[in-house]
């Protein structure tokens, strides 16, 4: 009877925990506040994410990298030259995370993540970059982008663009994602500072159908996510910001790790070390801040030639010489 009772009691006041948590959280997030049960579903997800056989062997080097980072107090802006090897590549417990810091952070090609839990700062061995002059539209776009009357524009709708970043997608289970309410307020907050820039497909009757949104860092655009609830519309959005990207002097974008669709893009993997330089090279300088505006159309942009030159003409074959008459010899 007193063990129930004490159970019972340990249940409630877990509860009465679990209710002021999420209450503060939902007042803290705001307009990105999630529902307790899909915080839970993400969670769960997360848990079972980690526990995969190809990440499993990882996770003890990531709690006893994490808990030694939380001792010293977390890490406010990650150093490249203090990266864990296991798991690939561990910058540190977010400190004090702000959209300064992820900015500063970027800056050094770390960027925040993280299912659930407190946020981590990663990087990669190896980094998924695609050089301006490198973006590939396959000619079945191209003829997409010719006839379609989906419209793309920047910057007018990014917490509706964020927001269907985090919700269902093709090939993923819904709830498990990394698009947190905390990455959804930070990267928020860089777009009103003019840092975080999103493009939105409409339909013709205006309905968002595809979209996405990434950091800007100097003259170096890092995509974070993008989703399409119309075939080929991402691909479109993307093209149109590459174009865009392109015109404004920017010399490559991060895509983190490798996927399909980024290859089909142009998108290659280069060392970590390839990826630095260019940040040292190009972060700093040439950024293009402020809200961004579409200068052209789908149909122009599909006649772009990302390499600014344009496709040499075919060699034009000489003429055979006329072969001379044959003369027949005198009997």
């Amino acid at each position: 009877m007193v063990v129930a009772a004490f159970l019972a009691a340990g249940a409630l006041a877990l509860a009465g925990a679990l209710g002021v948590m999420f209450v503060v959280r939902a007042r803290r997030d705001g307009a990105f506040a999630e529902a307790p049960m899909f915080t839970v579903q993400r969670w769960v997800l997360g848990t079972i994410y980690a526990l995969r056989p190809v990440r499993i062997g990882d996770l003890p080097y990531l709690l006893w990298h994490s808990a030694r980072d939380i001792l010293r107090g977390g890490t406010r802006v990650p150093d490249s030259s203090r990266v864990a090897s296991r798991p690939d590549t561990f910058g540190g417990v977010c400190r004090d995370i702000s959209p300064e810091t992820v900015r500063a952070a970027a800056q050094l090609g770390f960027y925040p993540w993280c299912h659930f839990g407190p946020m981590r700062w990663w990087t990669r061995r190896e980094r998924m970059v695609l050089r301006t002059a490198d973006f590939h539209m396959t000619k079945n776009l191209r003829r997409i982008m010719r006839k379609t009357q989906l419209r793309v524009t920047f910057d007018t709708a990014f917490d509706d663009v964020i927001r269907s970043c985090a919700g269902r997608r093709k090939n993923r289970i819904y709830g498990l994602t990394w698009i947190t309410p905390t990455i959804m307020r930070l990267y928020s907050a860089l777009h009103a500072q003019g840092h975080a820039h999103s493009f939105e497909v409409w339909s013709a009757d205006g309905v968002l159908v595809g979209g996405g949104y990434g950091l800007s860092v100097g003259r170096v655009f890092f995509t974070e996510s993008q989703f399409s609830h119309e075939s080929n519309s991402s691909k479109m959005g993307f093209a149109c910001l590459m174009y865009h990207l392109a015109q404004w002097g920017y010399v490559a974008n991060d895509g983190k790790d490798s996927t399909p669709t980024l290859d089909e893009a142009g998108f290659r993997l280069i060392p970590r070390a390839d990826f630095e330089q260019i940040l040292r090279d190009h972060g700093r300088v040439g950024d293009h801040a402020g809200a961004w505006t579409v200068t052209a159309t789908l149909a122009d942009i599909a006649e772009w030639e990302p390499s600014g030159v344009e496709k040499p003409a075919q060699p034009v074959k000489a003429a055979k010489a006329p072969k001379a008459p044959k003369v027949k010899k005198a009997a």
